[in-house]
């Protein structure tokens, strides 16, 4: 078979949460099935780690889909071009996007639809896109996979989606992550939080993400408190720059609050392992790979009660209401007054964590080819 595979988020140190999702399934996917052709499409030049086997033959083309106006160009027009050009028994495309134009078969992955329930938390031109042309996607698409049954019901209801075409196909978590020694421990505090113990947060800087109450839960937290306990923020600011710096002003205790921008695979193991719990506070989430990454990192987590993190977590985390400030901060406080509350949630993380592997991934979303292939 020959299956073409949107692969424009494969960015070398720009991984983001589906960015992984296509990373992980896809390095497994080709290397298992060396039988059948991959037609991998960037829309830059690419790295040659993301060649994970010799039956990948990789193609560029353009413009790059940086926004709304080059994404219609670049899905309608020139994949469209390219999938009646090379003729594919399957398009595949990891993060939501397909032709609407295209005769081929497709497989889509729609992780969350988050934008239907909160239209505000992204600029007018992306919002338009999305509530525009994603239900047009769910209908097209001959198949869909996504990560959690919470966003698969959420398709089924908006989209008005047969739940029989879409397959769950969860997250896993890079096998890199696991525990690290205490020396590790401390020498990675010492380079990241002055050798303080730190809670910490990781995901894109984005309203959705909450990092705002966060903020503010933390900075009622350290005043009720007398520790050097700092906030810890991994990721890259996308939207709401404006709205975190109007909130960094309106603290007391911003200096215990650091900013790391992007980090490595590498330095992100050690920075989870580290840390005195992961605080995963999000709106929304298709699914929440953080949460699952502490868990074999064997870190406490705290995470919002809402959508598909229920789900992820089980038994094995502290839930928090992420509107309610307050909800937060008591997570926080419980959490560092208890070390027992620490080990318990590590030893259930343990048992949740084996529900979900990136080897298990792959092969549910191989078999969703498949189905979608033999439709």
């Amino acid at each position: 078979m020959k299956i073409a595979v949107n692969t424009r988020l494969l960015l070398k140190d720009k991984l983001d949460g589906i960015g992984w999702f296509s990373y992980e399934t896809l390095k497994r996917i080709t290397k298992k099935h060396k039988e059948h052709e991959f037609l991998f499409i960037f829309d830059r030049k690419f790295s040659d780690e993301f060649i994970f086997s010799d039956n990948i033959t990789p193609y560029v083309i353009s413009p790059q889909s940086r926004h709304p106006f080059l994404w219609y160009m670049y899905f309608e027009w020139s994949t469209t071009s390219f999938l009646k050009k090379h003729n594919p028994d399957l398009f595949f495309s990891p993060d939501g996007w397909i032709s609407l134009k295209t005769q081929t078969k497709t497989l889509d992955v729609i992780h969350d639809i988050n934008f239907e329930h909160n239209p505000e938390h992204l600029p007018y031109l992306y919002r338009k896109y999305y509530l525009n042309y994603f239900p047009k996607f769910a209908q097209k698409s001959s198949r869909i996979a996504t990560v959690s049954e919470f966003t698969k019901q959420d398709i089924v209801e908006k989209y008005n989606i047969l739940p029989e075409k879409i397959d769950v196909v969860y997250n896993g978590a890079n096998i890199k992550y696991s525990p690290i020694s205490e020396s590790e421990k401390e020498a990675t505090k010492k380079q990241y939080s002055n050798n303080a113990d730190y809670f910490l947060f990781i995901g894109t800087i984005h309203r959705r993400k909450n990092l705002h109450n966060l903020i503010i839960a933390f900075d009622k937290f350290k005043k009720s408190t007398s520790n050097n306990t700092k906030l810890l923020v991994v990721g890259a600011v996308m939207w709401g720059a404006k709205e975190l710096e109007d909130t960094l002003s309106k603290i007391t205790c911003k200096k215990d609050i650091i900013f790391t921008g992007r980090a490595n695979e590498n330095e992100l193991h050690k920075i989870i392992s580290s840390s005195l719990a992961m605080v995963y506070p999000s709106f929304f989430e298709g699914f929440g790979i953080p949460i699952l990454e502490a868990m074999y990192c064997e870190v406490p987590v705290i995470t919002s009660n809402t959508t598909s993190m229920p789900e992820v977590g089980g038994d094995a985390a502290i839930y928090i209401e992420p509107s309610s400030v307050g909800s937060i901060t008591d997570a926080l406080t419980k959490i560092e007054k208890s070390p027992e509350l620490r080990k318990e949630l590590v030893e259930k993380g343990k048992i949740q964590r084996e529900k979900f592997s990136w080897d298990k991934s792959a092969d549910k979303l191989w078999k969703s080819m498949i189905r979608t292939i033999e439709k």
